[in-house]
């Protein structure tokens, strides 16, 4: 036996005092609810069971952080930016979904979800495949809104609001044929 411990006769090391021999999970400072770590907080005797999900509260995501997650999304689908052009911005609608019924929860079945429709405004290059390029926003902006939030997008809306034209350098800038 160690200097300061002392054994009580159930085979366990009660500390005195003087030294090591805690009993593991005693609750005392430095004792060990777990080999080698300190009790967790919600384990040992007396600790209260885990909070059901549904009772812990609900995180609710700003308005403004869904257009700028769209913002930024139609950035990344749109690329190289036109030197003259506005960067892409974004509008939000959010609505939260009813609760009753499977319609009101994710899709694991675990929370109620909100439903998102974004406007983006955005200015091109031209010439361009403007139809491939809003198409790709659209995709990329659902694909980042729902993956970061968990919310469910309904609309993108995409509406071009410039089109810059691309000249090369030193080109005559009249009508080509």
């Amino acid at each position: 036996m160690g200097s300061g411990g002392r054994e009580d006769g159930s085979g366990l090391s009660v500390d005195d005092g003087g030294g090591p021999g805690l009993p593991v999970g005693s609750g005392h400072p430095g004792s060990t609810g777990h080999p080698g770590g300190p009790e967790r907080p919600g384990e040992g005797p007396g600790a209260p069971s885990a909070v059901a999900p549904a009772e812990r509260g609900a995180t609710r995501i700003a308005d403004g952080v869904y257009a700028k997650i769209a913002a930024q999304a139609a950035r990344e689908a749109l690329g190289r930016p036109v030197p003259e052009a506005a960067p892409p911005h974004a509008s939000v609608t959010v609505r939260p979904r009813p609760a009753s019924g499977d319609a009101g929860l994710a899709r694991d079945g675990a929370a109620p979800v909100t439903t998102v429709h974004v406007r983006i405004g955005v200015e091109l290059d031209y010439p361009t495949d403007i139809g491939g390029r809003c198409a790709a926003v659209r995709r990329r902006v659902a694909e980042r809104v729902e993956g970061l939030t968990g919310a469910e997008v309904r609309e993108v809306a995409v509406r071009v609001e410039q089109l810059h034209r691309a000249y090369a350098s030193g080109a005559a800038q009249g009508r080509t044929r």
